[in-house]
């Protein structure tokens, strides 16, 4: 039901108010395994992008958003499960990581597009990070293909330390498909991974036109 309620009012109701410009629509394969790469910029991305993607995109979220108690509770599970078609997952480690990246496999086989970061986290001086190679190995390993998106303005609508959005005009980019036909299979060689992740990058740059960080976007760690 609330599928149905996303697409039938919510889409159209955040367009009517955001007006947000859309640009590639056409590069999305309407059907069939794959992979969306974006920039990462404001928490509200994985609003936006389900919300003027042609089709429905899966997104990996905390297990936190699923495990809330009480009326919030409910209506959080509610929103990340049937509005932001979310998979719960456990982070902070190399087994949770690797749990992550077959549960994004299980959703691309099954013939579903699904949502990535490749940044890992979002980018609060508005560069471009150099991306991690989970997006490669999803890539190789499900033989899929890659369509490089480009945000700008989520980060106008929903700055960091802001709960309530307000009313900004945000761009998406969908980028033309990057296939890896000839690298299919090779997802355990570094080299392959990092090839296909800095091809990714650079197609997410050329569409953004964000200024390379030229290293990881790492969270530092507590004192």
């Amino acid at each position: 039901m609330l599928n149905l309620i996303t697409k039938l009012v919510l889409k159209p109701l955040a367009k009517a108010v955001y007006r947000p410009v859309i640009e590639g629509l056409e590069h999305v394969p309407r059907k069939g395994g794959v992979i969306l790469a974006s920039n990462h910029l404001s928490f509200i991305d994985s609003v936006v992008i389900p919300l003027t993607a042609p089709r429905q995109v899966f997104f990996l979220a905390k297990a936190e958003y699923f495990t809330g108690t009480g009326v919030k509770g409910a209506i959080s599970r509610a929103v990340f499960t049937s509005v932001l078609n979310a998979v719960p997952v456990e982070r902070g480690t190399y087994r949770s990581a690797a749990a992550s990246l077959e549960q994004a496999l299980e959703i691309l086989e099954d013939g579903k597009a699904f949502g990535i970061y490749p940044e890992g986290t979002r980018s609060l001086d508005g560069r471009l990070y150099r991306g991690k190679t989970g997006v490669a190995w999803l890539a190789l390993t499900a033989g899929v293909p890659v369509v490089p998106v480009a945000l700008e303005g989520p980060a106008e609508i929903l700055p960091v330390g802001r709960r309530i959005p307000r009313i900004r005009t945000v761009t998406v980019r969908f980028g033309e498909p990057l296939h890896f036909d000839e690298l299919h299979g090779q997802a355990r060689s570094a080299k392959a991974r990092r090839q296909v992740t800095d091809e990714v990058m650079a197609a997410i740059q050329a569409l953004s036109g964000q200024e390379s960080a030229d290293a990881y976007n790492e969270v530092p760690k507590a004192a």
